[in-house]
């Protein structure tokens, strides 16, 4: 069976604290330059011969980068009452871009966060 992904990555930076526990240097306000990659996957194309069309999903991802770009993570609401993680943020973007993508010719769809260079979480939703 034939299989598509097609991935489109901005980077920003943001701040944030970790609550909850004793998370060390974590728990103090400081600064990510964060690196977000959306992946779509599919077995078809569309009729245009996309899997989703990339313009589209640079514009959406765009505007999400334009949201956390230089905020501390901590004062959004889509943080309260959560611990602002490289996890729960790949669940903030994978919320917004779900609902702005179109999915006829998608299987699933995952969101990968780097925080630095050497560490990243990422969400997958299967559709």
């Amino acid at each position: 069976m034939t299989s598509y992904s097609l991935g489109v990555q901005q980077a920003f930076s943001a701040k944030h604290y970790l609550i909850g526990g004793d998370f060390g240097p974590e728990s103090d306000l400081h600064s990510h330059d964060y690196r977000v990659e959306i992946i779509f996957a599919g077995n078809k194309l569309s009729k245009s011969g996309f899997l989703v069309n990339i313009a589209t999903v640079q514009t959406h991802l765009s505007r999400l980068v334009a949201r956390f770009n230089g905020s501390t993570l901590n004062s959004l609401p889509e943080f309260e009452g959560k611990n602002p993680s490289c996890e729960e943020f790949c669940n903030v973007f994978l919320d917004a871009i779900k609902e702005e993508i179109a999915r006829e010719n998608l299987s699933c769809v995952e969101v990968k966060i780097w925080e630095s260079s050497e560490a990243w979480a990422s969400v997958r939703l299967d559709l």
